[in-house]
């Protein structure tokens, strides 16, 4: 059964601010990646980020990183965010936000 996918509105921001190649690159490999097996990593691909990091998984495409989470209940991934790799670590320090309900990370 296919995952849904499901874009936050800071990801759809993401997304939008993205060059024309780079955002049809993104969204082809989200479709390609997220929708089947999205919690198996890859070497080149897929990766769950250290326990106790929020969002717990990274595709990597290119110079972008999209951080998502999976509710495997639901069959949904949630995309937080689409950013640069240079940004990636002021990112996943930022704002407690992102963090889920509930989460005193």
């Amino acid at each position: 059964m296919a995952f849904r996918i499901e874009l936050v509105d800071a990801a759809k921001a993401d997304l939008r601010r993205l060059r024309g190649v780079d955002r049809a690159r993104v969204l082809d490999r989200i479709e390609k990646h997220l929708t089947h097996r999205p919690t198996v990593q890859s070497r080149s691909r897929i990766k769950q980020l250290r326990p106790g990091t929020y969002p717990p998984y990274r595709l990597r495409v290119e110079h972008i990183r999209v951080y998502y989470d999976v509710d495997e209940t639901r069959q949904l991934v949630v995309v937080l965010g689409i950013v640069a790799k240079s940004e990636s670590a002021a990112w996943l320090a930022g704002p407690s936000a992102r963090r889920p309900k509930g989460s005193n990370q």
